[in-house]
């Protein structure tokens, strides 16, 4: 996987990102290095032959877990006279494995002197993330007969990096060395292994509860066993196909296996920050990939009701009921420097919790998993009324508790400007936004059929739909913009509208908040020049002050985004709008080789002719990787009814023929089948 001449391999939270060679040299603010569970293991790993440095002719993508690298030592102009090749092979899964090949052409026998220097700063991701590496423990080397210890000790908190190779080299204190000599088209090679240990200040290692492969051959039965699980998709255009496929094998190195779980795995967020559990990112990724991986959703939902807040603890912003917004394993969140162990700053992944719970059991007809749940259900519902709204006048609102570490915008746009008026000032705290409101109205909805349907509590379920109705009606009043014809993005404390015109309407048909009178105004909003580039729906309207198509939140196109925009616009019957959104996200896509990145510029179609990704975009992320199996399933009208799969699709124009097989469900197996038109529109070649 590359990336502004990076390579980057991974397996749910162990990853390596080096450069083109394969080398890593990493600076305090730079992702690149050897991480698992938010440390980084190896910070220097460079690789020298007779103490040359080596350069790339070049390197294959084999899978997600593994890359090879094809070198010669010298200078490029030198590469006409390369009397050696040198081949590294390197493939991650629980530990980081590395095999070096050198052969020599030349007629002559050589002698090499062969050096890998290595090192760790054990820099906490945090750390790296915010360019400041203030290590407060000790970093320590150890030179073993059979081995190089590195090491970070700071009381119980300990990091070890066990390095050690097959022959045997000799280690120092830098790294290890041969000393080799190889006649006329002779190959050496050396086998390397790089081991990582983990305790926790209570002692615990906590590389045991992950996800480990030892073997290339084990990771690639793994793969194929995922991929042969998952539905098959054709299509007449292969491009729709391979998209597909690329997102299914992205989805698989993004399983992060939590501590304890014995091998069930949920979507960690995205490389190179945020590889580990997130609220929001879990579910609404789980939310798009449901019809074609639905372990993944009773996985993220077990896991995140075992962590679900209890307590009252302003550094973590926990509350009873709260479900959790980010886990971290690394050093200032083992020290409190940090709240994320867990940290619970996310205003909707409460409401959306019992969204998933509810999606779930109507595609899998798993009552025992609504069973097992019932009382985290109720109080997630719980929170809803009585600690989420600040203000008592029936809204979700949020105000960061932890002044110096939490998030002060804790919807999914938390960025630090992302919520504002027209006139381009921030709002003060507390904030409602809109889309949260939705949440809320939809989860309570859900949350009445589960209690009626499956616990046994009519009442319960009859005071939920109330409380729903009242909830719409209210919203409807307070955050219509009269005139401009939309929602507001959020309400102030004190009922003042945030009136700009932002993405987030599109969450609001999906919630189904929205007037049925008001929809068709929002669907002419959402495909409309100020929002829509032809690539897909900006998160801030083009026109607003704080408009930039290359904001974080304020004009850039978020993949993630637009698939609920277009099942939103589905849900009410604008299905060629949906298709519109679709085609561009899809088109999109092709432009960088299926796998679609975190955001991309907001600038119209017509202007760049291509989409401009977004600097510091993760990649993989996964929600972007969820969003073309969303689509798909928007597409093709794909709705759980009644026990059956309702099949009602409507393509783009111009996307011809798609099938989807084995679509898993309460049904056993379904395929799917639809045909668009082809006269109007050309796919992007």
């Amino acid at each position: 996987m590359a990336q502004n001449n990076t390579i980057r391999i991974l397996d749910g939270s162990t990853f390596v990102v080096s450069e083109d060679t394969g080398d890593i040299e990493a600076t305090p603010s730079e992702p690149t290095g050897f991480f698992s569970l938010d440390t980084r293991f190896l910070s220097t790993w460079v690789l020298t032959v007779n103490g040359e440095r080596l350069n790339p002719l070049s390197y294959d993508d084999l899978q997600y877990y593994e890359a090879r690298f094809f070198l010669v030592p010298g200078m490029a102009t030198h590469y006409v006279d390369a009397k050696l090749s040198i081949v590294r092979e390197r493939a991650v899964g629980g530990s980081f494995r590395e095999t070096i090949t050198i052969l020599n052409h030349d007629e002559k026998p050589v002698d090499l002197e062969i050096r890998m220097e290595a090192a760790s700063d054990f820099a906490d991701l945090f750390q790296v993330k915010d360019e400041i590496l203030n290590k407060k423990g000790e970093i320590y080397t150890e030179v073993e007969s059979d081995r190089l210890r590195l090491g970070y000790r700071r009381g119980n908190f300990i990091r070890e990096t066990a390095i050690s190779a097959s022959p045997a080299p000799r280690y120092d204190r830098k790294g290890f060395a041969y000393s080799i000599h190889l006649q006329p088209n002779e190959r050496w090679e050396s086998e390397i292994d790089v081991k990582t240990l983990a305790l926790s200040p209570g002692g615990r290692d906590l590389r045991m509860g992950l996800r480990s492969h030892t073997e290339r051959l084990a990771l690639q039965h793994d793969l194929e066993d995922w991929i042969a699980s998952a539905p098959k998709v054709n299509s007449q255009h292969d491009r729709i196909a391979s998209t597909y496929r690329r997102s299914l094998i992205d989805l698989a190195a993004l399983r992060f296996s939590p501590l304890s779980l014995g091998g069930a795995s949920l979507p960690a967020a995205g490389l190179p920050w945020f590889m580990t559990m997130f609220g929001r990112d879990s579910i609404l990724t789980c939310l798009q990939t449901l019809p074609f991986t639905p372990d993944l959703s009773k996985t993220t939902l077990r896991v995140l009701a075992s962590l679900q807040g209890t307590r009252f603890d302003d550094f973590r912003d926990e509350d009873p009921g709260r479900i959790l917004h980010e886990m971290r394993y690394g050093e200032t969140a083992a020290f409190e420097e940090q709240p994320h162990s867990p940290y619970y700053g996310s205003v909707d992944s409460t409401p959306l919790f019992l969204v998933l719970l509810d999606e779930y059991e109507k595609w899998s007809g798993d009552v025992g998993l609504v069973m097992e749940l019932e009382r985290e259900c109720r109080a997630a519902l719980k929170w809803i009324d009585d600690y989420a709204d600040l203000l008592g006048n029936g809204y979700i609102w949020y105000e960061r508790r932890n002044t110096d570490t939490g998030l002060e915008n804790q919807c999914w746009k938390d960025s630090w400007d992302s919520i504002s008026y027209r006139d381009g000032k921030l709002p003060p705290f507390p904030r409602a936004t809109c889309e949260v409101q939705g949440y809320a109205y939809d989860a309570k909805l859900r949350a009445a059929r589960l209690a009626r349907e499956f616990w046994g509590d009519p009442d319960f379920a009859a005071r939920l739909e109330q409380e729903a109705a009242a909830l719409k009606e209210r919203f409807n009043r307070d955050f219509w913009v009269d005139d401009g014809e939309y929602y507001a993005l959020a309400l102030d404390p004190d009922g003042r509208q945030c009136d700009v015109l932002s993405s987030n309407i599109g969450h609001l048909l999906w919630s189904g908040i929205v007037d049925e009178d008001r929809a068709g105004r929002i669907a002419e909003h959402l495909v409309g020049p100020r929002l829509f580039t032809g690539w897909g729906v900006r998160t801030l309207a083009e026109g607003e002050i704080r408009y930039n198509p290359i904001g974080y939140h304020n004009g850039t196109i978020w993949p993630f985004d637009n698939s609920f925009i277009a099942w939103g616009l589905r849900r009410y019957g604008f299905a060629e709008e949906a298709a519109v959104v679709a085609s561009g996200i899809l088109d999109a896509a092709t432009y960088f080789q299926g796998r679609l990145p975190e955001a991309f510029g907001g600038y119209p179609r017509e202007l760049t002719k291509f989409p401009v990704e977004y600097p510091t975009a993760c990649s993989p992320q996964a929600w972007s990787t969820g969003t073309p199996l969303l689509l798909l399933r928007t597409m093709l009208g794909l709705e759980p009814h009644e026990g059956h799969l309702a099949v009602e699709p409507r393509l783009p124009i111009g996307m011809g023929r798609i099938e989807v097989l084995d679509i898993p469900g309460r049904w056993g197996r379904v395929d799917a089948f639809a045909r668009g038109r082809l006269d109007m529109h050309r796919l992007t070649d």
